[in-house]
């Protein structure tokens, strides 16, 4: 695939771990958004997921814990020719850099990310982050996780995401489409990928084999349609995965921005305040 550092790979993640079939449909949803190489610049934070765009062959960078919409907004309002996408874990995106997720979202600038959500701080040895489902074991929760996790896709799309959609590293096809929309898509868009790893919360949670974890990410997920048919009961403990929102009636953030540059430059309007 052309979008691959061949010379980088093999990649470093662990035996079993899902990053690396995300970051797979993340090239083959370039493949098919028709991405333009010299044109696109992808941005990490910090953790196991912020490797991938060491992997993806075009401008890349490698910021700091939590930063990544930050520098990713910055690159977009200097530059908004250019495709910016975000590749980020979900310690990352809902933890240090939730602000900046919720903002970004608000915003609805034109940045596509993908959340790589493993539920856990893998690289740091197993911590639990804001996406460890309650109940579950971690390093930091030796009995069991007594917080709620976020859900969130409910979360962005109620900040003003414009597209919203989660899958799963099983449900491969389906991520390569919705990352594929993501990218074609003319605002804030969003797309949370469930990742298992294997060797940290699966090993606490007697799923150590990636097998049983990828059975885990088959059983305990639901498709919308067919969530939508079933009762409150039948639901609990199951995630719903699909495409949640998708509408273009909201402006994209920079172009805004730059429109109001070009009035105010030729002497128009200076706005309602």
């Amino acid at each position: 695939m052309r979008f691959l550092r061949r010379e980088n790979l093999p990649h470093i993640w662990c035996v079993g771990c899902g990053h690396g079939i995300v970051l797979g449909a993340v090239a083959r949803a370039m493949e098919k958004a028709g991405v333009d190489q010299d044109r696109t610049v992808v941005v990490s934070g910090i953790g196991c997921s912020s490797r991938a765009v060491g992997y993806l062959s075009m401008d890349a960078l490698h910021t700091t814990h939590g930063r990544a919409l930050a520098f990713a907004t910055g690159i977009k309002l200097a530059r908004p020719d250019l495709r910016v996408v975000v590749l980020a874990g979900d310690g990352d995106l809902a933890a240090i850099g939730g602000n900046h997720l919720i903002h970004a979202a608000r915003r609805n600038i034109g940045i596509t990310t993908v959340c790589f959500n493993n539920g856990i701080y893998g690289m740091t040895s197993g911590q639990y982050s804001p996406l460890t489902p309650a109940g579950y074991r971690t390093t930091t929760s030796p009995f069991g996780h007594l917080e709620r996790d976020f859900d969130l896709c409910r979360l962005v799309q109620a900040a003003g995401a414009t597209y919203v959609a989660r899958s799963t590293a099983y449900h491969v096809h389906q991520t390569i489409t919705y990352i594929t929309r993501a990218l074609n898509h003319d605002g804030f868009s969003f797309v949370e990928v469930f990742s298992p790893c294997p060797t940290y919360f699966g090993r606490f949670n007697r799923m150590a084999d990636p097998v049983k974890m990828m059975q885990w990410l088959h059983d305990g997920t639901v498709q919308a349609g067919q969530a939508a048919r079933m009762t409150p009961e039948e639901l609990r403990g199951r995630v719903v995965i699909g495409e949640f929102h998708r509408t273009q009636e909201v402006p994209e953030y920079a172009r805004s921005y730059r429109e109001m540059i070009a009035r105010l430059a030729e002497g128009g309007d200076h706005g309602a305040g």
